[in-house]
């Protein structure tokens, strides 16, 4: 029997983060939905950061796909997602051009690629994405543990390898997480030491308006709490350190 798609650890994760480290729980850039990601993400979260000396230069995206390319549960990409997804593949400015930079784009999911219950999903993406050649990331056979599979947040060593295998990075902080929830996508960019962007609304308000789960939901209201009731913003990202166990 197929096991559920559950993320039991990920949701104490962003309890625990909550209570100790509640910044972390906060986006580095926020957009309403991926057709609103700027080419030139390094500029954007400069302008957002001026402290940072030295400039910064994101080399990869790691994109979520659920409600975020695609409606949730579903291969299906919205027009303008994909048109957005062409644009930074074929725009001749932009950092993931698919000549210059082919492996600098990878689809990070908790369904497809997670686990070979969702491979047909996967695969599917990946026909669709064919002529934009951006992939679909698999969990390797060393990321499973008593049968469970780590899914998102915690498989930030597993995608940081992938990247570094292909000479696009050699640093966790010249990767921008791309996605629409703070507890697996925000998290995951914490504890790799990335960049995070936060896809507020969704795929767009007229998909996600009412579908949202009780977790999304609260999820948008802790994080408006915490940056306009107590003034909290994302940290700069840290050196990499190995997801942790606990």
């Amino acid at each position: 029997m197929n096991p559920p798609n559950t993320n039991l650890r990920a949701f104490n994760l962003a309890v625990q983060t909550l209570l100790s480290t509640p910044s972390q729980f906060l986006p580095h850039l926020t957009i309403p939905t991926f057709t609103h990601l700027p080419e030139n993400i390094g500029a954007a979260l400069q302008a957002q950061y001026p402290e940072r000396k030295g400039g910064i230069a994101i080399r990869a995206l790691i994109l979520d796909k659920d409600n975020t390319l695609c409606p949730a549960k579903t291969t299906t990409f919205p027009s303008k997602i994909y048109s957005k997804l062409h644009s930074l593949r074929t725009s001749p400015t932009s950092p993931f051009n698919i000549d210059s930079a082919p492996n600098s784009i990878l689809i990070v999911s908790n369904r497809a690629g997670s686990h070979p219950q969702y491979e047909s999903e996967a695969v599917e993406i990946e026909e669709r994405l064919a002529g934009l050649r951006i992939p679909v990331f698999r969990l390797p056979e060393s990321s499973k543990e008593g049968g469970s599979v780590e899914k998102k947040p915690f498989c930030g060593k597993e995608v940081l390898d992938w990247f570094r295998e292909r000479g696009v990075v050699q640093r966790a902080d010249e990767i921008a997480v791309v996605g629409d929830r703070l507890g697996t996508d925000v998290l995951m960019a914490a504890e790799m030491g990335s960049w995070s962007v936060w896809c507020r609304n969704g795929v767009g308000e007229e998909v996600t308006q009412g579908k949202r789960n009780v977790l999304e939901k609260m999820e948008v209201w802790v994080e408006r709490y915490l940056r306009e009731s107590k003034g909290f913003k994302a940290p700069l990202p840290r050196a990499y350190n190995v997801p942790r166990s606990d």
